[in-house]
């Protein structure tokens, strides 16, 4: 909806193929011929697959440029210019100190701006639950970049040197029954008691939805920004639509 909501301030229209099972897809078309006939119709693609790397695929036979709006779990480029963009608004982004929360091995959101931070020197803290750890191919490659990364059982040790809290999901359905899930889903809920030693400017983002790892109270909190950071997806997907179409 926001890169619809984005072309549509811009004075453009969108189309939309709708799900895998209401077009050729459906019939065995491949990836590949759908973004060929595609790019006969737009001006842009962009293109959400749950598949890690269909994007970059995408890009290789499309003929209009292609935006990468989140490929399974790799990457998700917009959702981190807004990220960036939200933060910014808050706080330079050189040097800050960054929690990443929750489920961070399949979190293409977490995979994203890390490697987005490395840029600006930040220093990253990893909490999330055993088996959901960031994967060690892009802990090593953000490591050679010169991060400094930690990782970290509990947050409430490291809530009063943090700048900003960014929380993801834990999807249920990765543990085998609901109690392993609530379990530690439970231990990794942001509270107003939680962000009571946090530091006055700190804030906490999330990419959206949220189940119940941010208790509604915080809603009301000057730490909470993710309302922000989602209605920051208009004006940054416009700005990414009016580039690649100039």
């Amino acid at each position: 909806m926001s890169f619809e909501a984005a072309i549509a301030r811009l004075g453009g229209t969108s189309l939309s193929v709708g799900s895998v099972e209401a077009c050729s897809m459906a019939k065995g078309e491949t990836l590949a011929d759908t973004i060929r006939v595609v790019s006969g119709y737009a001006d842009a693609i962009v293109i959400r697959h749950p598949k890690e790397g269909a994007a970059r695929l995408a890009a290789q036979f499309a003929t209009v440029p292609v935006i990468n709006a989140g490929d399974g779990a790799g990457q998700h480029p917009s959702q981190t210019l807004l990220d960036l963009y939200t933060i910014r608004q808050s706080m330079k982004l050189d040097g800050i100190n960054v929690a990443l929360v929750g489920d961070l091995r399949y979190g293409r959101t977490a995979h994203s701006l890390a490697s987005a931070l490395s840029l600006y020197g930040a220093r990253l803290h990893l909490v999330s639950p055993k088996g959901l750890e960031l994967p060690a191919s892009l802990k090593s490659e953000l490591v050679e970049k010169g991060m400094t990364i930690s990782d970290h059982d509990s947050l409430q040790e490291i809530i009063p040197e943090l700048d900003v809290i960014y929380v993801t999901r834990i999807q249920r359905e990765r543990f085998p029954d609901s109690a392993s899930y609530f379990n530690v889903a439970s231990s990794y809920r942001i509270t107003p008691e939680l962000l009571g030693s946090a530091r006055k400017h700190a804030i906490v983002l999330h990419p959206l939805p949220r189940v119940d790892e941010i208790d509604p109270r915080v809603d009301v909190l000057p730490h909470a920004k993710y309302f922000d950071q989602s209605r920051n997806g208009v004006p940054v997907r416009m700005a990414m639509l009016q580039q690649v179409m100039q």
